[in-house]
């Protein structure tokens, strides 16, 4: 396999260790295994959050982890959640200031299918995307700043705190939920954009833990990322240097 290089650390205590890989394509990928129950859990993480957001585009980080829910070239709709469910497991997307990250718990033998499904999305994602999922998906998360924001006592206390504490511009100054305009404002080129940037293999690790065999999974992750071409089109973050004096 066309690996970069290849590291193991013995974790202090328990007994666990950690081996991390790197593909041709730049994708790191980080194994462990532990044979306690028979669960693993795939954890595909992206380094781009609300930080590496534009002026006028809050929100677009987490809009866009929405929409990785919406269906990609092998798996239409929602067939990412019926089939992960499906095979006994569970899932999930978060999004952050730093980061947006993908996850799935699953029976141990279920785990090649978890692995499948992140690599469609990472190489496919965009030949599904379209203005159906975009309209649909930025109703979903206008009613979610509604629902725990906005209509909520104190809700948008954090949020005014960040806006208080970071001078206007800066990366931290708005938070992950964005604003209602500028959700209004995003469109579907937007979002194939912050894909083709962001959603590349170089940018992103994967993390496999559990029941596993690393050799088989390892296998599997080149068999299904393999593939996927290398892209390098991310721009460094905003500089997140604060003065030496805020608030005034």
């Amino acid at each position: 396999m066309p690996m970069g290089h290849t590291a193991t650390q013995q974790a202090g205590t328990g007994g666990l260790t950690a081996t991390e890989h790197r593909l041709a394509n730049g994708l790191r990928v980080v194994l462990s295994e532990d044979h306690q129950t028979p669960v693993a859990a795939v954890c595909l993480w992206y380094d781009v959050g609300s930080r590496h957001e534009v002026k006028g585009r809050t929100g677009l980080a987490h809009l866009f982890e929405h929409l990785m829910f919406q269906g990609s070239a092998q798996v239409k709709g929602n067939g990412h959640f019926e089939l992960v469910q499906g095979a006994g497991g569970s899932l999930n997307g978060t999004t952050s200031f730093e980061r947006t990250n993908y996850f799935e718990t699953m029976p141990a033998h279920q785990v090649e299918l978890a692995l499948w499904l992140e690599a469609d999305r990472m190489g496919s994602l965009l030949t599904a995307l379209d203005e159906e999922s975009m309209e649909n998906q930025r109703d979903v998360v206008k009613n979610e700043r509604r629902q725990r924001y906005d209509n909520v006592p104190y809700g948008t206390a954090f949020e005014k705190l960040t806006a208080m504490a970071y001078p206007d511009g800066h990366p931290y100054h708005h938070t992950p939920i964005g604003s209602m305009a500028d959700l209004d404002a995003a469109s579907l080129e937007d979002a194939r954009a912050f894909f083709r940037t962001y959603y590349a293999p170089g940018n992103a690790v994967l993390s496999v833990v559990g029941d596993i065999d690393p050799e088989r999974t390892l296998a599997w992750i080149e068999k299904y990322f393999g593939s996927i071409p290398a892209h390098d089109g991310k721009q460094p973050p905003r500089d997140g240097a604060l003065p030496d004096v805020i608030g005034e």
